[in-house]
């Protein structure tokens, strides 16, 4: 799809298709009232007789209406001018796009940022706008033997007061983070037979040939020789083999700090011995969206020419049962010289995670942060809505919080405190790599501190916001708007 900035007044607009909005209260937004100045009244009649009420989420399609350039009218419910915020702002591009993508049109026009949004700029609503229309108008097809009919609609402009470098520069970053979202969403969709630990590496050379990214892969020789038994634990029930991806953006220099981007990549989650419940289980592959999203935000910083270095880390591994997988009771070493009592072998994210830690060291990071469907105990304490967010450091809590709620990616921070790290003590190792039900999330976190105490750290459980189920199931992208707003942030954008 093709995005386009244009400042036309919307009378003078030639299109397949307009959207402009309609209040609860039944008035007419700026630019739907300059329509139905054109049309003489013919849009306030319609409302007027009740035909379109304004409440959110109602759309109302007009033909040909008269003294007009354009072929149609998509009326857009905004709900309540007093409730009016981020929110509704991205529910009626959600539900404008979505509607202009079901007509004949085949370009249409998005009157939408002219809309007032407290706290928000015009490039914001340029950067939210992209997202939102990117989101609604993605498709997953790659493993159907037949495709749904392409759609007509082939480009989308977004009408502004006037053109500017705030709007162009919303829309580039919106393309950019979307296309990003995409990226993740597509690995993240993908089956496991297809998405393995080999085919994340060949993702990312594939990357880092299109966006001049450094890349490097470790095989598992070269994950013995660095000690990473904690990584080798999971991966030995696997006949897949391991892979450590190594991704590099530099887009301030050779002598800036980076940020590292670490991503569980486990493809598959049977939870090895620990056996998983059968239901649902096929959505275990979902188990490397922390991977997905790294790379979906490589790709993001890459395009948006971001002024910061990123290093992106991707332990890729399958969690499988057989005769040489790990065993509960197994002790392992870290690559951090720490020892791993393995008391559940679906506890398994963490322990290829902690190798990736350690592995950060060696690039001086400005800060290092996770991300990874690590813990269902996230999903009970927050559901489907937040991300789960801790830290070490309050002041990086806070700016990815920041960043999360700027991004309408939100995420809400868990405690770290030293009491936790009760439960994950081992009668026969450093540490145990579960500490029970209780806090099951938090404790997961103490685990990772661990391994993150030289350097400012952050840890993202996405387990609740990584994908949905149910009739729409597929992966969402997450938290690539998050962590892309945090570069643009630390870029200095």
């Amino acid at each position: 799809m093709e995005f386009s900035t244009k400042a036309l007044s919307p009378e003078r607009i030639t299109a397949g298709c307009i959207a402009v909005g309609v209040f609860e209260s039944r008035r007419l937004a700026p630019a739907a009232a300059a329509l139905d100045r054109a049309a003489r009244g013919h849009l306030r009649d319609f409302v007027k007789r009740g035909d379109m009420d304004g409440r959110a989420g109602a759309v109302r399609l007009l033909y040909r209406v008269p003294h007009l350039r354009c072929e149609r009218v998509l009326l857009v419910g905004l709900g309540r001018e007093s409730e009016f915020g981020a929110k509704q702002y991205r529910d009626a591009v959600r539900t404008a796009v979505t509607a202009v993508a079901d007509t004949g049109a085949r370009d249409a026009c998005l009157c939408l940022p002219e809309l007032h949004v407290a706290g928000r700029d015009l490039e914001w609503k340029m950067r939210q706008a992209a997202i939102v229309a990117a989101e609604a108008l993605y498709r997953f097809e790659e493993t159907k033997s037949k495709k749904s009919p392409a759609r007509k609609l082939r480009s989308m402009a977004f009408a502004v007061p006037a053109r500017g470098a705030a709007a162009d520069r919303g829309l580039a970053q919106g393309r950019a983070i979307a296309a990003g979202m995409a990226l993740a969403r597509d690995l993240g969709n993908l089956p496991s037979n297809i998405c393995t630990p080999t085919y994340l590496a060949a993702e990312a050379r594939r990357l880092a040939r299109q966006w001049r990214l450094g890349v490097e892969v470790l095989e598992s020789r070269d994950m013995q020789r660095l000690g990473m038994g904690a990584l080798l634990a999971v991966a030995k029930g696997s006949r897949q083999p391991p892979k450590f991806i190594v991704l590099r953006y530099n887009g301030a220099g050779r002598g800036a700090r980076p940020v590292v981007l670490v991503g569980k990549g486990i493809t598959f989650d049977t939870g090895g011995i620990s056996l998983k419940p059968a239901a649902e289980m096929d959505e275990m592959k979902y188990d490397m969206c922390g991977a997905a999203s790294v790379l979906g935000t490589l790709r993001a910083a890459a395009e948006m020419k971001l002024a910061v270095n990123v290093v992106g880390l991707v332990p890729a591994t399958e969690n499988m049962p057989g005769g040489a997988a790990t065993k509960p009771g197994d002790v392992v070493t870290t690559m951090s010289g720490q020892t791993v009592e393995i008391l559940n072998t679906d506890a398994e994210g963490r322990l290829i995670l902690c190798d990736a830690l350690t592995y950060a060291e060696r690039f001086k990071p400005q800060a290092v942060i996770d991300v990874a469907t690590l813990t269902g105990a996230c999903v009970i304490a927050l559901g489907h809505v937040a991300t789960g967010l801790f830290a070490n450091r309050d002041t990086l809590a806070e700016e990815l919080a920041e960043s999360g709620a700027d991004a309408w990616d939100r995420a809400w921070r868990l405690p770290l405190w030293d009491d936790y790290q009760e439960q994950i003590k081992s009668p026969f190792a450093d540490i145990a790599n579960i500490g029970g039900r209780p806090a099951g999330s938090v404790t997961a976190a103490c685990f990772l501190s661990r391994f993150a105490d030289k350097y400012d750290w952050a840890h993202l459980d996405i387990a609740g916001t990584a994908w949905v189920s149910g009739k729409n199931k597929g992966a969402t992208g997450r938290p690539v708007p998050l962590l892309a707003t945090f570069l643009l942030g630390r870029s200095g954008k």
